[in-house]
């Protein structure tokens, strides 16, 4: 989760503009994601304040910000290494680590929009538990988030229009290619990439096509850069089942949301794909 607060340019009315103001930003999670949203954001000069429960998380997210940004710097400035290390010094200058929530908290002031990145569970849901209704949307990032140029920008019944346009700029700024979509499960990517991949994990449960086949045919016929047994390993196969099981129990007559018996056997036998070196596929 994180807050946005902006500053409020007087006399000009334009959304647009009042969102172009927004300049302060708290990560509530400072895991790949949190992490990932914390780099782009202060390196396109917002502040930003990294909190989390654990002060290993934070000392190990600021650590995976700084390689990151080193491997950036490698490629933008080859020729020049010390404009490089002053522009890694400049973006971890922005940011700022706290284990403490309730500061973070503080920052919910009348300046404030809210933002939750998930696409496996319902924005409205979310915002519910708050009485800022109209200040609350969804800003959904791709990881890896440095690299990925899009978001999509979720706003419910009852987020203004002024906090949509808010989001929509606040998107651009960080350099990210934003698009528009109602609160629904998944959203647009995940609501068609999940199915897809499922489809995929049935069709070679019926003994229709081995992974490696599936794999090879989206990749050479459809263009895709991975296959879906490869792609779920990328993700995580834990995180698939996580999403997939929260839109069937939202919508348990819904045959695209129905379980993997695969699936959910791997996921038992702590077999989550890349992370864990284990998956559909083996890594060393």
């Amino acid at each position: 989760m994180a807050f946005f607060t902006h500053q409020v340019c007087r006399g000009l009315s334009s959304s647009a503009v009042r969102a172009a103001a927004i300049k302060h930003v708290t990560i509530i999670g400072g895991g790949q994601m949190g992490a990932g949203i914390a780099q782009v954001a202060a390196s396109t000069g917002h502040t930003v304040t990294l909190v989390d429960t654990s002060d290993d998380i934070l000392k190990k997210a600021v650590k995976g910000i700084e390689g990151s940004l080193k491997r950036v710097v490698k490629k933008k400035f080859a020729d020049k290494p010390e404009a490089g290390e002053e522009f890694i010094q400049k973006v971890l200058q922005n940011v700022s680590v706290s284990t403490d929530a309730g500061a973070a908290a503080q920052t919910l002031s009348h300046l404030c929009f809210i933002y939750y990145n998930t696409s496996s569970l319902p924005i409205s849901d979310i915002a519910s538990s708050t009485n800022r209704l109209d200040r609350f949307g969804g800003l959904h990032f791709f990881n890896p988030v440095p690299m990925m140029k899009l978001v999509e920008v979720i706003g419910t019944s009852a987020t203004s229009q002024e906090t949509f346009d808010s989001l929509l700029n606040f998107s651009k700024a960080l350099g990210k290619t934003p698009v528009s979509c109602k609160d629904t499960p998944g959203f647009i990517v995940n609501r068609l990439l999940v199915p897809y991949v499922l489809e995929a994990i049935r069709l070679h449960e019926r003994g229709h096509g081995s992974k490696e086949d599936i794999d090879i045919a989206m990749k050479l016929g459809a263009g895709y850069p991975m296959g879906p047994f490869e792609l779920s390993d990328y993700v995580g196969l834990d995180t698939m089942k996580f999403i997939m099981d929260g839109w069937n129990e939202k919508d348990p007559d819904n045959p695209l949301f129905a379980p993997s018996e695969m699936l959910n056997k791997l996921v038992a036998e702590g077999k989550y794909g890349k992370k864990t070196g284990e998956g559909f596929y083996k890594y060393k």
